[in-house]
């Protein structure tokens, strides 16, 4: 008789208002990304072909910043479904790139963008903020890892650290803009 397996802890990324640099990074894991997923289940990603965020996870590690009506129902459900919330990367932290627009204001981003051939939002566009704002001005935030982007060095050691049941020290592994 073989005994009962122990389902893996669930794992996911999510991208939110961002440059993907974040992903890059964890992609630069390479070979050490299939150790993690002999101690984790990938169950939603960017890099992966699930639609909907699944209910009990585990982990997930938020890039981007919280800038549009998507953005904010995206964040509202993963933090209602996650036991572990990762602020990962400087625009998760502190709205870093996406916040370049704040002092230039919605109508003035898409009048440039569209060359004033615009009137209105196009429907293809999600509803933007005012603001681009951090992710823990919207839900509450477990561990936040800044950088732009952080390693693959600091990602796996905070994944494995977080499955290990321990809080990643991140002091000597990452600081903001690196």
């Amino acid at each position: 008789m073989s005994p009962i397996s122990k389902p893996l802890p669930k794992l996911a990324t999510v991208w939110l208002d961002g440059c993907s640099g974040c992903h890059m990074s964890l992609l630069d894991m390479d070979h050490r990304l299939l150790t993690l997923l002999e101690q984790a289940d990938l169950v939603y990603s960017p890099l992966v072909d699930q639609k909907n965020f699944p209910e009990d996870v585990d982990i997930t590690l938020v890039e981007g910043a919280v800038s549009s009506e998507d953005d904010l129902a995206k964040i509202l459900k993963v933090r209602a479904q996650t036991k572990i919330l990762v602020s990962l990367g400087d625009c998760a932290v502190t709205a870093n790139v996406p916040s370049l627009r704040n002092p230039i204001g919605v109508k003035a981003i898409l009048d440039r963008v569209s060359a004033g051939a615009v009137t209105k939002q196009p429907d293809t566009v999600p509803i933007l903020y005012p603001q681009a704002r951090p992710v823990h001005t919207v839900v509450k935030v477990d561990l936040f890892v800044p950088g732009c982007p952080p390693s693959a060095d600091t990602i796996y050691t905070v994944i494995t650290e977080l499955l290990a049941g321990r809080q990643p020290d991140l002091s000597t592994l990452t600081r903001f803009g690196l």
